[in-house]
């Protein structure tokens, strides 16, 4: 057993996880969050990230945001008809005319969602890693690893589930 003062505080556990996680992050998905916060409540290890994205993961979800690439956006044909061009261009009537809209639309999702498994995918493949880093940094072997991201706002979520709560130093009282 670890005497009270080889343990770790709460504070410090906290610390920590956010260093290994941020080092996973650069190595694994190419470069560590802008902002990291974690919570540790009895065995669960909270942790939340903010600006994960590369420039080409942003500018994926952009274009297709945008409707540019296989995105459906709203614009005129030139001419009568059926406008066919780049990002989008419908026209109304009959006959053939040539899209010329504004690449302004709500976008397939498809870089979205490529994104999101690939992340997830990641994540997968280094989760022994993870969880061995967790685990030294804890003190406890993790039992499960949930993961989110949201393509929206560029955050991530991951929560662990440790065997046990960790054996912590009491906190300083005032």
């Amino acid at each position: 057993m670890v005497d009270a003062q080889g343990m770790k505080s709460q504070g410090e556990i906290e610390a920590a996880v956010c260093d290994v996680i941020s080092r996973f992050q650069q190595e694994y998905m190419g470069r560590g969050p802008r902002d990291i916060h974690t919570r540790l409540i009895d065995n669960k290890l909270f942790v939340h990230l903010q600006g994960v994205l590369t420039p080409v993961e942003q500018r994926l979800i952009e274009s297709h945001r945008n409707g540019n690439g296989n995105g459906k956006g709203k614009g005129n044909g030139n001419g009568k008809g059926n406008g066919n061009g780049s990002g989008s261009g419908n026209g109304t009537g009959t006959g053939t005319g040539s899209g010329d809209g504004d690449g302004s639309g709500d976008g397939d999702g498809r870089g979205a969602e490529l994104l999101k498994q690939l992340r997830s995918y990641l994540v997968l493949t280094g989760r022994p890693l993870l969880e061995s880093m967790i685990g030294d940094v804890t003190g406890m072997k993790p039992v499960s690893v949930h993961h989110e991201f949201s393509t929206v706002t560029g955050e991530e979520v991951i929560v662990f589930t440790l065997a046990a709560a960790p054996n912590m130093r009491d906190r300083k009282r005032k």
